[in-house]
């Protein structure tokens, strides 16, 4: 029976514990996508936890969605990442870069040259893009050819390489909650005639080369994946997602990953099936049920006592407690999560939750 504060292994990593980070979008980047030394120092605010990952960071112009995320395509992104890192590990943690291509959720006032954003088909998500001057729809995406495929793959494996160099301990590619490489999981995104689309087999095809070509590049055993079956964040629509994901976790199991990061979608028995399909380390960001959400304590340790995860990550609890592991085995009380400043801002919100010292 497994507990939050027992050690364990993920890939090449020895985690103290299991107690895990969850990536958190932020907004607080410059508009040239940097990070900044604020958010070194929110990070190693919560070196202390087993491992973090990473806020999504963009692996290509084209692959960003909302105003005043971080890239890792450049050489000057990559320098400021560096110093988050040195940050993290200066405090005795642990952190890997989430790579997120959002896909059809973007817009052309995000990118230099107006393109229109990039998708599996040319399908308009519904959804619209915050900006400073209001809320604006996202536009119908381009459909993306052979050649968008081949060269999205090799931005995925560029920015991995570059998360090595900026003293990441690795990777997870984003595979959830209505980005890119889920709209090729879903049947309702994803409408191609090739071998991208149609059988369940055609579509995980995109994600699994994703996958592998960023294993080959810096080691399967620091590359690791999230996957959010069934979630209809961003207007996704997977009715019955088993079928699909276990074939997909089956097919990624010859890889060797270092990790499957799950977002359960208040289906326990899907998270079950899936944790069968799936031999290597599972971290979960635990929803047992459709009522529970946001993710509790609770829930993390009843996860982790029945065996159907590795590892769990927590979201908003790390977000507002620093110092969410000692406040868990203190029992002490817990840093309400102010929602107001999530997104953007200063360091209000950012870095001044208090820790219990």
């Amino acid at each position: 029976m497994s507990t939050l504060f027992e050690p364990v292994s993920i890939g090449r990593l020895r985690l103290p514990s299991r107690l895990v980070m969850a990536p958190m979008t932020r907004n607080r980047a410059t508009a040239e996508g940097l990070v900044t030394e604020l958010t070194a120092e929110y990070y190693a605010q919560r070196a202390s936890a087993g491992l973090i990952i990473s806020e999504s960071i963009q692996p290509s112009v084209i692959g960003q969605g909302y105003f005043l995320t971080p890239g890792l395509h450049n050489a000057e992104q990559t320098a400021a990442w560096r110093r988050v890192t040195d940050a993290v590990h200066a405090a005795g943690g642990r952190i890997v870069a989430q790579l997120t291509h959002t896909g059809r959720i973007g817009h052309p006032v995000l990118y230099p040259d107006n393109a229109l954003p990039v998708a599996p088909s040319p399908i308009a998500s519904g959804e619209q893009l915050f900006t400073p001057e209001g809320m604006i729809d996202h536009p119908q995406p381009r459909e993306m050819t052979a050649a968008d495929i081949t060269d999205t793959i090799a931005d995925f494996t560029a920015a991995a390489r570059n998360a090595i160099a900026a003293g990441f301990d690795g990777v997870e590619v984003h595979g959830a909650n209505g980005f890119l490489l889920h709209q090729f999981l879903a049947d309702n995104t994803n409408q191609r005639t090739d071998a991208y689309g149609g059988s369940t087999t055609n579509r995980i095809r995109f994600v699994t080369e994703v996958v592998a070509a960023v294993a080959d590049a810096i080691g399967a055993d620091r590359t690791g994946i999230r996957l959010s079956p069934g979630n209809p964040y961003n207007h996704i629509e997977e009715p019955d997602p088993a079928p699909l994901y276990v074939e997909l976790l089956t097919a990624l199991a010859d890889l060797d990953l270092a990790y499957v990061h799950l977002v359960e979608g208040g289906d326990r028995e899907l998270t079950t099936k899936l944790r069968a399909a799936w031999p290597g380390a599972l971290i979960l960001n635990p929803h047992p049920t459709p009522e529970a959400f946001p993710a509790t304590v609770d829930a993390a340790t009843e996860a982790l006592e029945s065996g159907v995860a590795d590892a769990i990550s927590l979201g908003a609890l790390w977000l507002a407690n620093p110092d969410l592991d000692a406040r868990i085995q203190a029992g002490a009380p817990f840093n309400t999560p102010d929602q107001a400043t999530f997104y953007g801002g200063t360091h209000i919100g950012y870095t001044d939750y208090p820790s219990l010292a």
